[in-house]
């Protein structure tokens, strides 16, 4: 047990997922971020491995958004015996409520079909945890308000600061026994079509500043008119497109572009159907945001926006029900279906992707970013068939990939918000990146800035 403020890095590292990192001086612990980890094999089974650190030794968690690989660990925490509060902002809580019952429910389901199935190595299968552990878990959330200093253990003080990631989404500012930390979370990109860009740093020196690589290797394409060619030509076709979107953000993105699209008369005007629960819900929490002229909302989108739906061109087809999201399986008429999850990794999308793959005349254009080890991933990567369901299906529909539609960072934006200090920080760790990216990422900090920086590896502690 140290008397020195350290921290440990239990994920995220070397990975772009499982964010946990944990900070500990003296009986005090506190940990930024419970993801849960995603892609590879080998990366779900870390989910099932004990903590490094006793979850009931832990005094508080703060979560920088909503995103599963951020807070999708936290029901398992609570599992094994964590009781001190979860801090985010209110939307963030919002929006964790939806996704992580989501996810209980999605892996109590996907154990029901593998104990049916019999393709589980568990006897019976099990889910890593379930909706009895959400519930417990969400009565441990405190929201808090953006720009407040609050205490939340022993010598320590957070300030949330917008993000322009996702709503809710912050950096977070972290006094930690005498030291000062800056948490990048996921750091959105100026001119997000909803959301303020994100916030610069504060005054003064920073101890550390651990921030996310994801696509710290690389530089965003600008816009281009490959979306509304894809949709044309499929559509002039006879087929129908299959987005599979981010239940959180990237569905609203996409449904503004559809709208702004057919307002425009650039892409016809058929039927777009949101198939996903959890998506429905974000679209809500942006409504109400925008009617309630929320801090985070660009000014220019509540003037436009305050009276009128943003996300509907007339043809919007909410579908909440499973017997809804069954009429559109195999679609005969031309259409576009956006349905979570983003990668392709579970819900509603598995089942279309299952019918509409065989089927030439069909695209599937993926639109965020596709970890290693996911069904995404293997359909960018050319796979002639992938495994759904404990079944191969054949890949015989069109497949393409947009990444002007990411709302995170490149490189560029990355390091142009890092040089927004007003002084250089003492040390930079960057996490949230895929094995070589951070590292990278790291190396473009050091010659383009001069600044001390690092990838830590998994399980690394550093004194601060």
């Amino acid at each position: 047990m140290s008397d020195k403020p350290t921290i440990t890095f239990l994920g995220a590292a070397g990975t772009v997922t499982g964010s946990r990192f944990l900070l500990s001086c003296g009986d005090t612990k506190v940990m930024i971020e419970a993801g849960l980890f995603q892609g590879l094999k080998e990366l779900r089974l870390k989910n099932w491995e004990p903590l490094q650190v006793g979850p009931a030794t832990i005094d508080a968690v703060v979560l920088t958004h909503a995103h599963l690989d951020h807070c999708g660990y936290l029901p398992k925490l609570v599992q094994q015996g964590f009781r001190g509060k979860v801090h985010a902002t209110e939307y963030t809580a919002k929006l964790a409520e939806v996704i992580l019952l989501d996810s209980a429910r999605i892996q109590t389901e996907d154990a029901k079909w593998a104990a049916k199935k019999g393709f589980s190595k568990h006897n019976p299968p099990k889910p890593l945890y379930d909706e009895a552990d959400v519930i417990k878990t969400l009565k441990l959330v405190q929201a808090e308000e953006f720009d407040k200093r609050v205490q939340i253990a022993a010598e320590t003080f957070v300030t949330f600061r917008a993000s322009g990631h996702i709503l809710g989404a912050a950096v977070v500012e972290v006094e930690f026994f005498g030291k000062r930390l800056l948490f990048s979370g996921d750091l959105g990109r100026d001119h997000h079509p909803l959301l303020v860009n994100p916030t610069k740093f504060s005054e003064g020196l920073f101890d550390a500043v651990i921030t996310e690589s994801t696509y710290g290797d690389r530089e965003h394409v600008a816009p281009t008119t490959d979306f509304e060619n894809a949709i044309n030509k499929t559509v002039a076709n006879g087929g129908s497109i299959l987005i599979p979107a981010f239940a959180v953000d990237r569905t609203e993105v996409i449904l503004m572009r559809l709208r702004d699209l057919m307002d425009e008369n650039i892409i016809p005007r058929v039927p777009i159907y949101v198939d996903s629960p959890m998506a429905l819900k974000a679209l809500d929490f942006y409504r109400e945001a925008i009617s309630e002229e929320s801090a985070e909302i660009r000014d220019d989108v509540v003037a436009k926006w305050k009276d009128r739906d943003p996300f509907d061109p007339g043809t919007l087809v909410e579908l909440r029900s499973v017997e809804e999201s069954k009429t559109i399986n195999n679609p005969t008429e031309p259409c576009i279906i956006v349905s979570a999850s983003g990668m392709a990794t579970g819900g509603r999308v598995v089942h279309h992707l299952r019918q509409m793959l065989t089927n030439p005349k069909h695209l599937i254009l993926l639109v965020g970013y596709q970890a290693v080890g996911t069904r995404g991933r293997a359909l960018i990567d050319g796979a002639k068939e992938v495994k759904m369901h404990g079944e191969l299906v054949p890949v015989r529909a069109q497949v393409e990939q947009l990444g002007e539609f990411s709302v995170h960072a490149d490189a560029n934006e990355l390091v142009a918000w890092l040089q927004s200090a007003s002084i250089a920080p003492n040390q930079i760790f960057v996490v949230h990146g895929e094995a070589g990216v951070a590292e990278s990422f790291s190396e473009l900090i050091q010659s383009r800035l001069g600044w001390k920086s690092v990838a830590p590896k998994d399980g690394e502690s550093y004194t601060l």
